[in-house]
C-alpha cells in the first residue's frame, strides 16, 4: 500500500511503525475472509482491510477521528485472525492499538460512552474494587432487563452466580517445587481472574510446583495492562506494564527466572509486546528482557514430564483468539490434554471469536451475543462432557451459556496429575 506520511510526521515513532504496517498491505482481503465482525455485519469497513483504509487516511491527514472511523474500529475485536491469515505479515495489531491511542486524544465521546469506559478502567484492573462490583452487579441483575442501555445489561449479565471468595495464593509469596527445583518462575495472577476464578491460579501453582518449579508470585505485580491498552488509554496501560516490569526485573536480578508465566492468554499476548510498547522510553531495555522470558503456562508445561494416563472425559478445546492468534500457540494445550490421556475434539471455525475480547462483550454486546451464540452451538455440536479453555474472558463467556462445565487447561492437567477434580465439575459455577 503506498502511503504519504510527510518527514515531519515520520518523526514520531507511532507514524513511523504505522507506516511500515500500511506499507506491508497489499490489498488482497484474505483477512475479510476469517474476521468475526465482518462476517456479523458484512461491512467492507468492519474488515481489517476497511478499517485499515480507514486508519490510513485519518493518520495521513493528522486529523481527529470522527463516529464514522470511532464506529468502525470500537467494532474490531482485535482477535487478530487477520494476522493468522495475511500473507504479507501485517501487523495489525500493533496499527489498530496505535489508531484507538489516537481515538482517545482526539475525539469526545458521547456523555455515556465515556462514562461507561472510565468505570471499566477504573474497576477492571483492580480486583478489589471488581469484587465490589461483581456484588453489586449480582444484586442488580434480576432488574436488567429494566436497563435502558444494552451495555448496562450486559454489565449486568457479566455476575456469576458465585462470586469466589479471595485466594491466599494470589499474595506475594513463594512456593518451593516439590523434589528436585527444575526451574524458577514468576506466575502472573492477574487482575480480572482474581476476582472471577480463583481455581485457576490455584490449579496452576499445585501442577507447576508438583512438575519442579519454584513458583514465585513477585511483589508489586498485577494489571498488565491490556484492558486499557485497548481502550486506547495509552498513560493507564504503560503505568499497570512499568509496575509489572519493575516486579519482575527485581526476581530476575536477584535470584533469577527462567520464565514468567501467564496463565491468561489475553495478558500473554500484551506482556509478549512488552518490548514494543516501552521500545522509546527508559524501560526499554528491561521491557525487552521480561517480553522475552514471557510463556504461556503451556508453554512450560509442554517442555516439562507431564505423566500420561487415561481419563474417561470428551474435552472440547476452545481456542482463545489471543493464544491461536495473539501467540501463535495452536497446539500445545491440546498436545497436553491428549498427553495425561483425555479425548480432545475441537469445534467447527474453531479461528473464530467466541465474543468476549476483553472489555468487547460489555461495550458491542450485540454483536458479542452473536457470536458467542455460534461458538456454543459450534462446541455443543461436538457433544464434550466439558470445554477448555486457555483465557478466564472465553470461559466466562462461553460459560455462561452452556450446559456443561468450562474450565481452564490447566485445571484438567492438575486434576489428572494428582489435584484435586475441578468444582466446577462437580457443578457448573459460571
Amino acid at each position: 500500500m503506498q502511503t504519504h506520511f510527510t518527514e515531519e510526521q515520520l518523526v514520531d515513532p507511532g507514524i513511523q511503525r504505522a507506516n511500515e504496517i500500511l506499507r506491508a498491505c497489499v490489498h488482497c482481503g484474505f483477512c475479510t475472509a476469517t474476521c468475526p465482525t465482518y462476517a456479523v455485519l458484512g461491512d467492507e469497513l468492519d474488515s481489517p482491510r476497511g478499517r485499515i483504509y480507514l486508519i490510513k487516511d485519518m493518520l495521513e491527514n493528522d486529523r481527529p477521528a470522527d463516529a464514522k472511523i470511532v464506529k468502525h474500529l470500537d467494532r474490531c475485536l482485535s482477535c487478530l485472525a487477520c494476522m493468522t491469515t495475511c500473507p504479507s505479515g501485517v501487523h495489525y495489531m500493533h496499527l489498530i492499538d496505535h489508531a484507538r491511542a489516537h481515538v482517545e486524544k482526539t475525539y469526545k465521546r458521547p456523555v455515556m460512552d465515556r462514562v461507561l469506559r472510565w468505570t471499566l478502567a477504573k474497576i477492571l484492573p483492580y480486583p478489589g474494587r471488581f469484587r465490589v462490583a461483581l456484588l453489586g452487579a449480582k444484586i442488580a441483575k434480576p432488574l436488567r432487563h429494566l436497563m435502558p442501555d444494552p451495555r448496562l445489561k450486559a454489565m449486568l449479565e457479566m455476575a456469576p452466580a458465585r462470586i469466589p471468595p479471595s485466594s491466599r495464593n494470589d499474595a506475594p509469596q513463594v512456593f518451593p517445587a516439590k523434589g528436585a527445583r527444575k526451574m524458577r518462575i514468576a506466575l502472573m495472577t492477574g487482575c480480572a481472574q482474581k476476582a472471577l476464578d480463583t481455581d485457576i491460579n490455584d490449579a496452576t501453582i499445585r501442577l507447576l510446583t508438583r512438575l519442579g518449579c519454584e513458583v514465585v508470585v513477585a511483589k508489586g505485580a498485577g494489571c498488565c495492562g491490556a484492558l486499557t491498552h485497548h481502550m486506547g488509554k495509552e498513560a493507564e496501560a504503560h503505568g499497570s506494564a512499568a509496575k509489572n516490569i519493575r516486579a519482575w526485573m527485581r526476581e530476575i536480578e536477584g535470584e533469577g527466572l527462567d520464565a514468567i508465566v501467564i496463565n491468561t492468554s489475553g495478558c500473554g499476548t500484551t506482556v509478549k509486546d512488552y518490548g514494543h510498547m516501552f521500545r522509546t522510553t527508559e524501560l526499554a531495555e528491561e521491557a525487552a528482557k521480561v517480553a522475552a522470558l514471557a510463556k504461556d503456562v503451556s508453554e512450560v508445561l509442554i517442555g516439562l514430564d507431564l505423566p500420561e494416563g487415561k481419563q474417561d472425559l470428551k474435552v472440547a478445546y476452545h481456542a482463545a483468539c489471543s493464544l491461536q492468534h495473539g501467540q501463535q500457540i495452536k497446539t500445545h494445550p491440546k498436545t497436553l490434554l491428549k498427553r495425561v490421556g483425555f479425548e480432545v475434539v475441537e469445534p467447527r471455525d474453531s479461528h473464530l471469536c467466541c465474543g468476549s475480547a476483553g472489555t468487547y462483550n460489555l461495550l458491542q454486546p450485540e454483536i458479542s451475543q452473536n457470536l458467542k451464540a455460534r461458538k456454543i452451538k459450534s462446541l455443543q455440536d461436538k457433544t464434550p462432557d466439558v470445554v477448555a479453555a486457555g483465557n478466564i474472558g472465553c470461559i466466562m463467556q462461553i460459560g455462561s451459556g452452556m450446559d456443561v462445565p468450562v474450565v481452564h487447561t490447566v485445571e484438567l492437567l492438575d486434576w489428572a496429575t494428582g489435584g484435586p477434580k475441578p468444582p466446577k465439575l462437580f457443578s457448573n459455577r459460571s
